[in-house]
Formats: structure tokens, C-alpha cells, sequence
């Protein structure tokens, strides 16, 4: 409004009534596209923590960063205290081990995060500002990705200091933290993707949950299966080559090839060079595939 008042005018036939309204034209800054995209991030990611939320949504995620850093915390006591020379797990392959905590974040805080805003059509309220599909997509594509982040990178600084307090080798602990960031961040993204494609089919949050666990899970116990039958067959390069049809398996093959992690496949059967390019390309392919994913159903659903 350009005026500093507006009226209406209401009442039955015969009648009528004034009534002052009071819109005002705003003058205040317009901060702009930038500014909603990094409120939208901010507000995820503490959501995603259940910061700025009720007591009990803080407690599934705190509960399960602290399970993450647990394990860690007991290796590096053991490490200072017997004066180990290396870690028992490496910086790459840690969070392999824990896969189940960080698939269980996902499927909780995943539908969080997008499936309410469905659910409850909140959406239009969103591009009733200056944000368009791109900006939410990005926002949340990042918020997820950064608390996954946060989950598994914390126990990783954890082991590097522990590692550097019991006298370990500077140049090696170094090289291994940052070759396991890197496995991080590419699970970060992938599992963000997956979890976020699959939340925003659905409105309800229980079906989300149950859909996210029934995605990270059963490829994976699936590809064990078939990878161990072919272990046993003696058909080794059709180990790696199962590896890329489950999340988890694709990114211990990344970690096992190109970051110097120890593989959890059969009798630790990494893939080759050839085929750990192919883990690659799939796993940056599947990234971007669930970017694009959740363009076109924030589009299709005509928001």
C-alpha cells in the first residue's frame, strides 16, 4: 500500500459503515533474496538439532551426536593411555562403522525438515517473500547436509586430537583427517539428497521415517548378501561392482579406492581404480540427481 491509510466500507443494504484499517507503507530495508535463503538455512539447520524447538526435540539428535563421538572418545583414551602407534579405525572408515546412527538421524530429522511445510501448506507462505523453488530447495539441500556434517565430522576431531595427544605422527593424522573430511562431506551430500527426495514424497512424517530406513537399509543388507555369495564364488570383481547399488556401499568404495580407507567389504576386497571411478561418477551422479528431483517435485506440486 502507497497510502498511509485505507478504508472499507461494509454494512447490509440501507446501511454502511467506515472503517479505518490502518495499512502503512513500509520503508524499512528490503533485504532481499540472499537474506531469506541464509534465514531459511539457519532455521533448518537448528531445527535439525531441535534448537529453537521443544526439550524433546532436542533429545533423538543430542542423544545420537553423543553416540557418534562416544566411540570415538573411548579409542582415543585407549590410544593415549597405552601409547598406541595409530588408531584402531581409520579417519575414512569411521563413519562407515556407524552407519546405522547416522541413517537413523536422517530418517528423524529428514521429514522434519520438509515433510511439515507439505503437510501443513506452508509453502505458499515461503514464496510469498523473495524466494523462489531454488532458494528452499538449496536451503534445505545445505541445512541437511551441513547437520550430517556436523554429526560425523565431531568425532573425527575427536580421534585427531586424541591421535596428536598421544604422540602420534603429525604429517600421517593430518592427511588421514583430511582424506576422512572428504568422505564426509560426500556422505553429508548423498544421504542428504536421498533422505530429502524420499521425505518430500510424502506429507506424513511416519511414512517418511519408515521410507528413509527402508532405503538406506535394505540395499544395503541386500548388496552384503550378494556380495558375500560372491566372495565365496571366488568372483571378486563382482564384489565391487554390487557396491554401487546401495548409498553406503558407494561411499566405503569412494573412501576404500581414493582416501585411504580400509574397505568393509568381504575380507576387505576394495575395488579397483577403474572400478572406484565408476563409485565416483555414481556417487556425484546421485547427488545431483536428487537435487534435481527435488526441484521438479517442488514444481510439479504447482507451489
Amino acid at each position: 500500500m502507497t497510502s498511509e491509510s485505507a478504508t472499507s466500507v461494509s454494512g447490509a443494504p440501507g446501511s454502511a459503515y467506515i472503517h479505518n484499517i490502518g495499512y502503512r507503507h513500509y520503508d524499512g530495508p528490503r533485504l532481499g533474496r540472499a537474506y531469506a535463503r541464509r534465514s531459511l538455512f539457519s532455521q533448518s539447520l537448528r531445527g535439525a538439532y531441535g534448537l529453537g524447538r521443544s526439550a524433546k526435540s532436542k533429545v533423538l539428535p543430542m542423544v545420537l551426536f553423543a553416540v557418534m563421538c562416544l566411540p570415538a572418545a573411548i579409542m582415543v583414551a585407549v590410544a593415549v593411555f597405552t601409547k598406541a602407534g595409530k588408531l584402531p579405525v581409520g579417519y575414512s572408515g569411521y563413519a562407515i562403522y556407524l552407519q546405522a546412527v547416522i541413517g537413523l538421524y536422517l530418517a528423524a530429522q529428514a521429514p522434519q525438515l520438509v515433510s511439515r511445510d507439505l503437510r501443513f501448506r506452508s509453502i505458499p507462505l515461503y514464496f510469498s517473500r523473495p524466494i523462489e523453488r531454488v532458494d528452499y530447495v538449496a536451503s534445505k539441500f545445505a541445512a541437511m547436509s551441513a547437520a550430517l556434517c556436523a554429526l560425523t565430522t565431531a568425532p573425527l576431531l575427536i580421534l585427531y586430537i586424541g591421535a596428536l595427544l598421544a604422540k602420534m605422527d603429525f604429517v600421517d593424522q593430518t592427511k588421514g583427517l583430511a582424506q576422512g573430511l572428504v568422505s564426509v562431506v560426500l556422505l553429508s551430500l548423498l544421504f542428504a539428497g536421498i533422505g530429502l527426495v524420499v521425505s518430500a514424497a510424502t506429507p506424513r512424517r511416519g511414512f517418511g521415517v519408515a521410507a528413509v530406513i527402508a532405503v538406506l537399509t535394505i540395499p544395503f543388507g541386500a548388496v552384503t548378501a550378494l556380495q558375500g555369495i560372491a566372495y565365496v564364488q571366488g568372483n571378486e570383481s563382482a564384489v565391487g561392482w554390487l557396491g554401487l547399488f546401495s548409498p553406503i556401499t558407494l561411499i566405503d568404495g569412494v573412501q576404500s579406492v581414493f582416501l585411504g580407507g580400509t574397505s568393509s567389504f568381504p575380507d576387505n576386497v576394495a575395488p579397483s581404480t577403474g572400478i572406484g571411478l565408476v563409485y565416483l561418477l555414481v556417487t556425484l551422479s546421485v547427488i545431483a540427481g536428487c537435487y534435481a528431483l527435488l526441484l521438479r517435485r517442488y514444481r510439479k506440486a504447482g507451489l
